[in-house]
């Protein structure tokens, strides 16, 4: 698929991701992507899939951020030596 279509289908997966965490709508998500599919099934695929990986690298985020944090704790000097 064209490069302008997978542009497009990211940039509307990150503007639809923020919009649902904003207000709080979890059927945000698929209410847009079945929007695009009435016109576009191809489009509404790839930013089902775009979605998917931008909320599977938050998660991972949240997850690394979690662990480093612990590390650190496990690892601080203690203050009371």
């Amino acid at each position: 698929m064209s490069v302008i279509t997978e542009n497009l289908a990211d940039k509307l997966a990150q503007d639809v991701i923020k919009a649902s965490e904003e207000t709080g709508d979890e059927q945000l998500i698929d209410e847009i992507a079945r929007a695009l599919g009435t016109s576009s099934p191809t489009t509404e695929e790839m930013f089902r899939t775009f979605v998917r990986v931008r909320l599977a690298e938050q998660r991972a985020r949240r997850l690394l951020a979690q662990k480093l944090a612990k590390h650190q704790a496990s690892t601080a000097p203690d203050p009371q030596s």
